[in-house]
């Protein structure tokens, strides 16, 4: 396994109930612990119950149930859909903080046994590690994919940047608010903090020297919008902001596994997406729980099967209730176009004719 993220540790917790032994390369000297908030669609809630992690992060996640999406001046365009969500899939939608996530996923290894985490290991050859699977859950600059799948497929930037806090206070409203070229968001995350994110064009976002510098850039670029936008961006720490480009990975890879049975990506690694849909950790998830029933039904000798049934269902599959992650991908960066739309008129036209 390599990389210690969400998708990588999920399964690597997968496999070792499958009975594999697995050790875990990560090329950081440890995981960082921000504390942005995750969400957690029903489908990867129920792949976190197969893997048997579902009412451990259940018991911290905190239900998201009404959101709005406005305008700048903080007219009600429509409601987004996590009633409807509700109703078909009989649980909420969930939002868990990421040092949560993380910590529950870490803890699960040390219980199980069988697992090793190696910290401070970057990895140079694959083909070295002399494993019978090696899984890629190394980011969108994965370097399993690189050495396995070449390069027709990388990183790509979408022309915008994101910044990331959390707000010291339950702000009571949630959703997000669409202007031009950009978008301001906030959910709840715990009680007493909420957790909120910003995107800008990258025209709008130049490298500032400083947090200071940065802060009034992005202050700034949402001055006048309806409160608490600004109060909240004046109210957290710029120096505990995270600032980041937006990248997706493009065009999409032909295949998740290698022809060889040998190899196969998980996560950003094998669809890395804007964070429009919130989908990224959810995805990750249903790539772990999916590889590792696959390993599981086919057993260790029929690997290269195993490794294209996971293929066959994450990567191709239209079924429901859990669409292949490349849709998803698709459907994220389609929604970053509409949401980050120049002209907005048209966009809040037509959200208008949504339930409010």
């Amino acid at each position: 396994m390599v990389g210690a993220g969400v998708g990588g540790l999920a399964t690597a917790i997968g496999l070792r109930r499958a009975g594999w032994t697995v050790t875990v390369l990560e090329r950081r000297s440890r995981l960082e612990r921000y504390g942005t908030a995750f969400g957690l669609h029903p489908t990867a809630q129920a792949a976190l119950d197969r893997l048997g992690l579902g009412e451990a992060l259940r018991a911290r996640a905190v239900r998201y149930r009404s959101a709005r999406i406005r305008r700048p001046d903080g007219k009600v365009l429509a409601a987004l859909p996590l009633e409807r969500v509700e109703r078909k899939a009989g649980r909420p939608e969930l939002l868990i903080s990421r040092p949560y996530l993380i910590d529950a996923l870490l803890a699960e290894p040390d219980r199980l046994g069988g697992t090793r985490i190696v910290y401070g290991q970057r990895l140079t050859d694959p083909d070295g590690l002399g494993a019978d699977l090696v899984v890629g859950a190394d980011g969108i600059n994965s370097a399993v994919r690189t050495a396995r799948f070449g390069t027709a497929s990388g990183p790509r930037p979408v022309g915008a940047v994101a910044w990331i806090g959390i707000a010291g206070y339950e702000t009571g409203v949630y959703g997000e608010t669409w202007g031009a070229g950009r978008f301001f968001g906030m959910t709840p995350v715990e009680p007493g903090r909420t957790n909120w994110y910003a995107t800008v064009p990258e025209t709008a976002a130049a490298a500032a020297a400083t947090p200071d510098a940065a802060a009034a850039q992005l202050r700034a670029a949402f001055a006048g919008w309806h409160e608490p936008v600004p109060q909240v961006l004046a109210d957290t720490d710029p120096a505990t902001w995270i600032r980041y480009e937006l990248r997706h990975l493009h065009p999409a890879l032909p295949t998740f596994v290698d022809g060889v049975g040998r190899t196969a990506l998980v996560g950003d690694a094998a669809h890395a997406m804007t964070p429009n849909l919130g989908q990224g950790a959810c995805t990750a998830l249903l790539d772990a729980e999916a590889l590792a029933r696959a390993v599981a039904a086919h057993g260790r000798a029929a690997l290269p099967a195993a490794l294209r049934a996971y293929d066959g269902e994450r990567r191709r599959s239209a079924q429901r209730p859990a669409p292949s992650a490349q849709r998803v991908a698709f459907g994220s960066r389609h929604l970053h176009r509409f949401m980050t739309a120049r002209r907005p008129a048209l966009r809040d036209a037509l959200l208008g004719l949504l339930p409010g």
